[in-house]
């Protein structure tokens, strides 16, 4: 039998462990280890072996194969399995979708479950597109109702509150139909500093809307009531903050007056993303043209970070491949990293059957679909390692090649397990039936943003170029170090153009080309950063991905701080072009509140950029590069 795998985890890894994933005792003080909590949540998952006739030695392989991933640092799970697994909470689950039905019961109820899911770690998605917009009519009282932004508060208001007794800080996804007459209000929701500062938003547009944007801008927009259908125009000189229905302009008829075009409409979410990085766009009709069970809904919402769709009340656990630990010296280990996404596929499927759901609706819905979210991380240090610029098209070929062989292996993966366990339940009536093959699960691989996972696995995170090359780390009691991107160093070193000088310069902000004149053309090209990166680059990294990923992707479209207006509104309408699922572009500098550069609380920093931060990172933006901070 091999000998037992030690974790290897840089400093950073093990302060983030023992503050937040590692078990405490009564006084607080960590009472586990590394090795000790991935047998803990190897040991756990590994017990859904025995429900489909494992016996008690073929229970310990598949615990002894788990550990031995999340050991060596080639498949992590997402956060909360960490944190829960093995322990009373059982939440195991990153993402989840909550209904906000119209009525004060139902809202409160998912105000409930909102607080027992984040407690553990969870993160929620909510569609607003079903509350009765501001000023309508409300029988049981004879009054009018606030609208969705007074609800959206509500559910703002309960994260904060749950936030400090819980693992991690709450993340919340709410999205709002273009279609909805509160649409300008929840498009400037977040225009006031501080504002719904837990909540990433994104406005869903259909495929109409965006070819109304494309050839005939300056159409009038219709808005519908959810409640009674009716459609109307807003008027152009709408009070944002205080109109309500009765200043709309009923569209039965020829409006008296201007309205808001749909290009006019378009330009106001163009310019609060340039503004401050949200809202974002989802293309609703292209996640539902993938959505595997249309038999049972319509898919209206995304887990916060926006690679997960998911139906009302439905979960979805993560888990994420280091791409890199399979790339040396410009080769691939092909077979390796196929065989790490079927280990992940069985780990991920074995999660739903050990996970507790919070509620019996949610329970119903993720073990009637059966949905997994596997992806990678460690794309941008795969391709230091592989010689590969991200900026080229190479960098392209790969992304393709990856997400083809990560779905390919999952798929085949699913395949198997459902001819040994049985397909998923709501198989009759899916996607999977209809073509005819038997999968154990509805949907199978996505890319999530791995903030804190890619930092356990000291690789880059998801599919996003490096940040930098090098970083000042500020760690506990003020101290600070220089980390460097491990391909980077070893390419230095083999070149011999490695010095501490040269991770000085870098971690202070010095270009490569300027901190190191002596390198040839073909090295910088190949270690670019994020803003050295075409924003259109970025988006056809994303683009390249979705073609073969069945969920949607979790990608921040990074752009310089003299990015114009013009550079969103292309880069949204690339997004849509190329068949991306959604898009969220952040413009350095355009969001409030910089991250700290001293003191304590710098032990807590961005996984992206590394700057450090005021807080523990949870599902939320970082302030200084617009990375989302979940994991």
């Amino acid at each position: 039998m091999a000998a037992t795998v030690e974790p290897v985890l840089s400093d950073n890894a093990l302060r983030t462990l023992r503050a937040r994933y590692l078990r405490k005792g009564p006084d607080g003080a960590v009472v586990e280890t590394p090795a000790e909590m991935f047998r803990r949540v190897a040991a756990a998952v590994a017990e859904a072996e025995r429900r489909h006739g494992a016996s008690d030695a073929q229970v310990a392989a598949a615990a002894e194969a788990f550990y031995d991933a999340m050991a060596r640092g080639v498949f992590l799970p997402n956060s909360p399995t960490l944190m829960n697994a093995g322990r009373k909470l059982g939440v195991l689950s990153a993402c989840f979708v909550l209904p906000v039905a119209d009525s004060i019961e139902a809202i409160f109820e998912s105000v409930k479950l909102t607080a027992q899911i984040q407690k553990a770690g969870g993160g929620t998605g909510f569609s607003f597109d079903r509350l009765r917009p501001t000023g309508d009519y409300i029988a049981s009282s004879g009054g009018s109702t606030s609208g969705p932004i007074s609800f959206l508060r509500v559910f703002s208001e309960a994260t904060g509150a749950i936030q400090q007794g819980a693992f991690r800080r709450g993340a919340n996804m709410g999205m709002l139909s273009a279609e909805h007459p509160d649409v300008l209000k929840f498009i400037d929701a977040k225009l006031v500093s501080g504002a719904f500062e837990n909540f990433n938003l994104s406005v869903k547009v259909g495929e109409s809307f965006l070819r109304a944007v494309r050839d005939s801008p300056d159409q009038p927009h219709v808005v519908v009531n959810p409640r009674t259908g009716r459609r109307y125009y807003l008027p152009a000189g709408l009070n944002v903050a205080a109109y309500t229905l009765a200043d709309l302009y009923p569209a039965e008829a020829a409006p008296p007056g201007a309205v808001w075009s749909v290009g006019r409409l378009w330009r106001r979410m163009v310019e609060n993303a340039h503004a401050g990085g949200e809202p974002g766009l989802c293309f609703i009709d292209r996640v539902n043209a993938d959505n595997p069970t249309p038999a049972l809904g319509r898919i209206e919402a995304t887990n916060p970070c926006g690679e997960q769709p998911l139906l009302d009340y439905e979960a979805c656990n993560l888990g994420s491949v280091d791409l890199a630990r399979f790339a040396r010296d410009g080769a691939f280990d092909e077979e390796g990293f196929a065989a790490a996404v079927r280990l992940g596929v069985r780990f991920l499927d074995d999660v739903i059957d050990v996970s507790n759901y919070v509620s019996p609706p949610i329970a119903a819905v993720c073990r009637g679909n059966r949905k997994i979210g596997l992806g990678i991380m460690g794309f941008a240090d795969a391709l230091f390692e592989l010689g590969v610029p991200y900026g080229g098209q190479e960098a392209l070929d790969w992304a393709r090649r990856v997400a083809r062989l990560l779905t390919r292996e999952a798929f085949a993966a699913s395949e198997e397990l459902a001819r040994r366990r049985g397909t998923f339940p709501n198989y009759d009536g899916s996607t999977w039936s209809s073509r005819g093959r038997a999968m154990r699960n509805a949907a199978v691989t996505t890319v999530a943003p791995t903030g804190t996972l890619s930092l356990l696995a000291s690789t880059s995170g998801g599919i996003e170029p490096a940040y930098a090359l090098a970083f000042r780390r500020h760690v506990l009691e003020g101290q600070d170090m220089i980390e460097v991107d491990g391909p980077f160093r070893r390419c230095a070193r083999a070149r011999g153009f490695w010095s501490d000088e040269l991770a000085e310069k870098l971690a202070a902000g010095e270009p490569l080309a300027r901190a190191a004149p002596q390198l040839d053309e073909k090295t910088r090209r190949l270690f670019v950063t994020a803003h050295e990166v075409e924003p259109a680059q970025h988006v056809r990294i994303q683009a390249a991905f979705q073609e073969s990923i069945d969920g949607a992707i979790s990608k921040t479209i990074n752009l310089p701080a003299e990015a114009t207006r013009d550079d969103v509104d292309g880069v949204y309408r690339l997004a849509w072009q190329l068949g991306c699922k959604g898009v969220t572009v952040y413009r350095h500098g355009s969001r409030g509140g910089q991250p700290m550069t001293t003191g304590p609380a710098g032990a807590w920093s961005c996984p992206q950029c590394h700057a450090a931060l005021a807080r523990e990172p949870g599902c939320s933006r970082c302030p200084n590069c617009g990375a989302t901070l979940c994991t």
